[in-house]
């Protein structure tokens, strides 16, 4: 049997991805100061712009941690980078399965459900199928298809952390993130009033958009645009999707493991889950069970926002924007083929329900 060091890049999930190729085995609480001030800083002008503005609070994460990207040349904010980039995430997954429950589950019904999950799949396969047409590495579409199918961001980074940077670099995975962060923001404007030209109805409307448009937020508020029982149906349908995270990262797992291991390990090469994709699970079966107070799910929404928001920018200074300068208009390829497939497959099952 393989041992673990030697198991495929599955290690990222278990390890790190820092800034430093052999980061210290012990820090002090102040050498993470730096990073993690100048994270927090730029996550609070990101805030601000976007409740001021009405811009995507991701967007705006992103462009503010781009713009700050020199800072990630001293390397007394790495550790912090580091932290923020891998830990903030971590926890703000676990806390993302404080909006689920079954009952959101059982209300979908198994037909939408079965569609969504046909849906997940076939837009992931297909992008990574069309890779090639464009000259594009399978991972990056691979991350771009999983981004698109699942809830946007929030998935690119689970995604990310499991791909690892060696198969994906800062710099296209800062791209995808914006890539994925302006189709969301277009489809969130035009699905409403492409359901309002095709006379959907409701529960037809609400499906396509929550099917459909990749982050939480932008594909509820797409729902309500629309009316209040359409942007009820989105909000189960797009919560749906969220819960498919953890199964998704399982089944994305075992095929990098698969795919780069040698013919004895194909057979026998274990997958572990992640502490952060157990917690998910764990909150998502609590807050099942049991009727978790308002206020507390309230927080854990404002405390997932927060630390994926953090995640973002970090991640963003981590990057090398002279690398951004190499990357071409095919880098959006698997983005636009990803965001299509999913708006037509969506709009194909309406017709199914």
């Amino acid at each position: 049997m393989a041992s673990e060091q030697s198991w495929p890049m599955a290690a990222d999930l278990y390890g790190e991805m820092h800034l430093e190729a052999a980061p210290p085995a012990k820090r002090r609480w102040r050498d993470y100061l730096p990073g993690t001030l100048v994270t927090a800083i730029a996550a609070l002008a990101a805030a601000w712009l976007a409740d001021h503005y009405a811009a995507p609070l991701v967007l705006m994460g992103l462009l503010i941690g781009l713009a700050m990207s020199f800072l990630s040349q001293d390397r007394r904010t790495h550790a912090g980078l580091d932290l923020m980039s891998q830990t903030a995430l971590r926890i703000g997954i676990v806390l993302v399965g404080a909006r689920i429950t079954a009952e959101q589950l059982a209300e979908l019904g198994p037909l939408p459900f079965a569609l969504l999950i046909v849906i997940m799949l076939a837009v992931i396969l297909i992008t990574v199928a069309s890779a090639s047409l464009f000259r594009q590495d399978r991972h990056a579409a691979l991350l771009a298809g999983g981004a698109t199918a699942i809830c946007g961001a929030s998935a690119a980074l689970a995604l990310y952390s499991l791909i690892g940077d060696k198969r994906v670099d800062q710099a296209r995975f800062t791209m995808t993130l914006v890539g994925i962060t302006v189709a969301s923001a277009l489809a969130m404007t035009l699905y409403p009033i492409l359901a309002t030209e095709l006379h959907l109805s409701d529960t037809q409307a609400g499906f396509l958009i929550g099917a459909s448009i990749h982050d939480v937020a932008q594909a509820i508020g797409g729902g309500f645009s629309f009316s209040p029982q359409a942007g009820e149906v989105a909000t189960i349908v797009k919560l749906t999707r969220v819960a498919l995270l953890a199964p998704m990262l399982m089944l994305v797992g075992l095929w990098l493991a698969r795919a780069d291991g040698d013919a004895t390990e194909k057979r026998r090469i274990p997958l572990r889950l992640p502490w952060f994709i157990l917690g998910f699970l764990a909150l998502a079966a609590v807050n099942s069970l049991v009727a978790l107070p308002k206020s507390a799910v309230h927080g854990a929404n404002i405390a997932a926002q927060a630390l994926l928001l953090l995640a973002i920018v970090a991640t963003a200074m981590k990057a090398r924007l002279h690398l951004l300068l190499d990357q071409g208009w095919r880098s959006f390829a698997p983005i636009i083929v990803a965001t299509l497939t999913s708006f037509l497959l969506s709009l194909a099952a309406v017709e199914l329900m």
